[in-house]
């Protein structure tokens, strides 16, 4: 059984063999853009107060303060991914990482809430470039299997990582200098990245015979734009309804109109060849493929419902300051960040039995984190939940991620890996949403009350099962790796067409 698992593998991709150092080199840049990523969310948490105070933000408008960033990102995604997938990963990462650079040092300076509204959405665009590529660009640094599954460890472990660091770092810069340094610590870290990152990145061969029209017609404007907006819609009625209530207009117009969108963008996809559809058809039925993009939906789902729900009743409820808040925070990042360079037992035991296993331990914390309404119950039930939970979701995060790419052609790496991770920020609004809509229906104008907060934990346990009984159900655990040939030999069969037609040249 362990061979046929080891043939199991992400198809080897050719390319230029890179040095060790320049490797390590390599993803500790793609590393740094992933944290970034993270940081932005969640270093924002504790500059909310501040920002209210300078701008005059209201209780009801303070949620865009981070959802401009998330929804925009979300988006964005998967345009960012066709993106990489057809014009050059490079280009696209540097674009992005510097862009958010200088649109952080812009916000440091803004005091108005609109413009910084804008410029926070704005940020979440060129974010999003940076993710498919640097999939894109780890899969051709790491040809090896099993280094590639370490390095996907490792990239994803600097998102747990960024996530709660965030938390820590933005309390400090609120309660020692301002919250605009949340802001100018991104710059400092982003635009040396960029600088690096043109010398550093190898250069990327054409992908494509075809000529520049050709490219953009490739990237699938219209159902692009169409998916785009359907999804901002989707993301502003669940994060909205918290505060708004379901049964209202500003909810229920956006979410009816996004689902006709939606439904609208798969029919379009359909119509279009393989090698032009923004999401292929044929991506769905890729070995496990839509599990695991279930499965995408988790990590951030309990990751997002653990800290909104704990962070604001620690501080408010039990008097934390936002220094020690944070500092209680800190075991939720310590553990993901070990438990992020699990990717190595991918090579001896299957996928789905570690994403399996890890369920086991999260449906304990998530019970304890249930049962933990007094401060003098944080070691007994607190701690040992954001250990062994925050454990558990990073090892779901990382093995699907391992897994997503090994039933995936090589070709389509930037795709898919703008897919997953838009499943990641799907579940991070939903779980915002359905868990804000069940505290606010249960405690009924008492802010402070647990019992809301209890209920949104025994949701969160009921979707920890439900997501546990699918994957037994329905996730492969023996897959062979297919390529882009098997998967997609009309497109193999134009590009080469086009490759001897002189008039395709660009």
């Amino acid at each position: 059984m362990h061979q046929r698992f080891a043939q199991s593998s992400v198809a080897p991709v050719t390319g230029p063999v890179h040095s060790k150092l320049k490797k390590a080199i390599l993803l500790c840049l793609f590393c740094f853009a992933q944290f970034l990523d993270t940081f932005n969310v969640s270093s924002v948490y504790a500059g909310i107060p501040s920002l209210e105070a300078v701008m005059g933000i209201t209780a009801n408008e303070a949620p865009w303060i981070v959802a401009a960033f998330q929804l925009t990102f979300a988006a964005f995604l998967l345009v960012s991914g066709k993106i990489s997938d057809v014009y050059n990963p490079k280009h696209a990462f540097i674009v992005g990482i510097a862009g958010l650079g200088i649109l952080c040092l812009i916000t440091g300076f803004v005091d108005d809430k609109i413009a910084h509204f804008v410029l926070r959405a704005l940020a979440g665009v060129f974010a999003s470039l940076t993710i498919p590529a640097s999939l894109t660009l780890i899969v051709q640094v790491f040809p090896n299997p099993t280094e590639q599954a370490n390095a996907i460890s490792i990239f994803g472990g600097s998102a747990g990582f960024g996530n709660t660091l965030g938390v820590i770092v933005g309390a400090i810069f609120v309660e020692y200098t301002t919250w605009r340094w949340i802001y100018w610590f991104c710059t400092a870290v982003a635009i040396p990245i960029a600088i690096l990152g043109v010398f550093m990145i190898p250069a990327q061969p054409e992908k494509h015979a075809e000529s520049n029209r050709r490219k953009l017609g490739r990237l699938d404007i219209p159902g692009v734009t169409g998916i785009t907006i359907a999804v901002i819609l989707f993301i502003y009625a669940l994060t909205a309804a918290p505060a708004e209530g379901w049964p209202t207009a500003g909810v229920l117009a956006p979410l009816i109109i996004s689902v006709f969108l939606v439904v609208g963008f798969f029919f379009w996809e359909r119509t279009l060849p393989v090698h032009r559809a923004s999401v292929p058809t044929k991506t769905w039925f890729l070995p496990n493929f839509s599990i695991l993009f279930g499965v995408s939906l988790l990590p951030t789902f309990w990751w997002t419902n653990m800290a909104t729900v704990l962070v604001p009743y620690w501080n408010l409820g039990f008097g934390w300051s936002i220094i020690s808040v944070a500092v209680h925070m800190l075991p939720n990042g310590v553990a993901g960040f070990l438990f992020a360079f699990t990717g190595g037992l991918s090579r001896i035991i299957s996928p789905k039995w570690i994403i399996l296993a890890a369920h086991f331990p999260l449906i304990a914390a998530t019970v304890l984190l249930a049962l933990a309404d007094r401060a003098d119950e944080y070691w007994r039930y607190t701690f040992p939940a954001l250990c062994i939970g925050s454990a558990s979701c990073m090892v779901i995060y990382t093995h699907a991620n391992i897994a997503i790419f090994r039933g995936s052609p090589p070709a389509m790496a930037g795709t898919v890996g703008a897919i997953f991770n838009f499943g990641l920020q799907g579940g991070s609004a939903i779980g915002i949403s359905i868990v804000g809509s069940i505290q606010n229906g249960i405690n009924k104008g008492e802010p402070l009350s647990f019992r809301g907060r209890e209920a949104g934990f025994w949701f969160t346990l009921g979707v920890v099962v439900v997501e546990l009984i699918s994957v037994a159900i329905f996730m492969r655990a023996h897959i062979d790796p297919p390529t882009d040939e098997s998967t997609f030999p009309q497109e193999k069969k134009e590009q080469e067409t086009q490759s001897s037609d002189p008039s395709t040249a660009p």
